[in-house]
C-alpha cells in the first residue's frame, strides 16, 4: 500500500527583492520608499524546486550557506509564499525553524511554554498536564523563572526542541536550531526524533552535520544557489556533496 503524500513541492521558485543602493538612514529610507525611489534587485532564492515526501520519511537538505534550504523549510511552514510553483502540506506541522521563534524575550520560561504550546494550537489544560515532561526534557528546571532574553541560544534551543515535540507531531520541520546545543543534548534531540519517526512522524531535517543527516534520514535533497543538484538516497546525495567540497 502507498503511503500517503505529507509534502508536494511543486516546480517551486520563490524570490525576494535585494537593495541596491545604500541607505545610512531609517529617516532617508522612508523618504524614498515614500517616493518609490527605492532600487531593488530581484534575487530568486530558490529556483524550480520539485519533491515529494511521504508520510513516515525523513528528508535532509543540505548544501552551503545561502543555497535555499532556509528559504525552503520556512516556504513548507507557510512563513513565506513561492513566487512560482505550489506546495501542499498534508498534515500539522511543528516548526523548528529559527532560533526564540515563538518565544517572547521579556516573559520567562514558565510563560513561554504556554505562549509556544497556544501558538502551536494545544490548550492551556493541555500544556499543563504536559508542563513537566517539558521542562524535564529541556533540563532548565533551575531556570523557570528566568526571561527568555537571559538564555543562552543552546537553552532556548533546548526549549523549543522540548516543547515541538513533546507530542508526536505529524510533520517535523527542524532547521539547524540543534546546532547551538551542546553535544549531549543533541544526542538526545536525535534519540527522540528516531523515536518519532518510529511512530510515523515525517521529518524536513537541515544540517551542516553530514553525518547526522545520513543517520536520521533515508532521503536527501543538495541544493546549491536555489537549484537541486541530485536528489533520492541519503548516502548517494551526501556522498557525491562531499566529494564536490574537496
Amino acid at each position: 500500500m502507498d503511503k500517503k503524500v505529507k509534502i508536494d513541492v511543486n516546480h517551486v521558485t520563490i524570490r525576494f527583492n535585494k537593495g541596491t543602493e545604500k541607505i545610512d538612514n531609517l529617516k532617508e529610507y522612508a523618504i524614498k520608499f515614500v517616493k518609490r525611489e527605492l532600487m531593488f534587485q530581484e534575487f530568486l532564492a530558490v529556483q524550480d524546486v520539485s519533491f515529494q515526501v511521504k508520510e513516515g520519511e525523513a528528508w535532509g537538505l543540505i548544501g552551503r550557506n545561502g543555497s535555499g534550504k532556509s528559504t525552503m523549510l520556512k516556504a513548507i511552514s507557510g512563513i513565506i509564499k513561492p513566487y512560482k510553483g505550489t506546495i501542499q502540506v498534508n498534515g500539522q506541522v511543528s516548526p523548528l525553524i529559527e532560533l526564540g521563534a515563538g518565544f517572547d524575550g521579556n516573559m520567562t520560561a514558565r510563560e513561554n511554554i504556554f505562549l509556544n504550546g497556544c501558538l502551536l494550537g494545544h490548550s492551556q489544560r493541555f500544556m499543563e498536564e504536559h508542563f513537566d515532561e517539558i521542562v524535564e526534557f529541556a533540563e532548565l528546571k533551575e531556570f523557570l523563572d528566568s526571561p527568555i532574553k537571559n538564555y543562552s541560544s543552546g537553552m532556548t534551543a533546548r526549549l523549543g526542541f522540548s516543547i515541538a515535540t513533546m507530542v508526536r507531531p505529524e510533520i517535523l520541520i527542524v532547521d539547524e536550531v540543534l546546532a547551538v546545543g551542546d553535544f549531549k543534548f543533541r544526542q538526545k534531540c536525535e534519540k527522540r526524533m528516531t523515536e518519532l519517526l518510529s511512530g510515523g512522524t515525517t521529518l524536513l531535517y537541515v544540517s551542516h552535520n553530514i553525518d547526522e543527516v545520513k543517520r536520521l534520514c533515508q532521503k536527501a535533497v543538495w541544493l546549491d544557489r536555489g537549484k537541486v543538484i541530485k536528489i533520492g538516497d541519503v548516502t548517494e546525495v551526501c556522498d557525491a556533496y562531499i566529494n564536490a567540497g574537496r
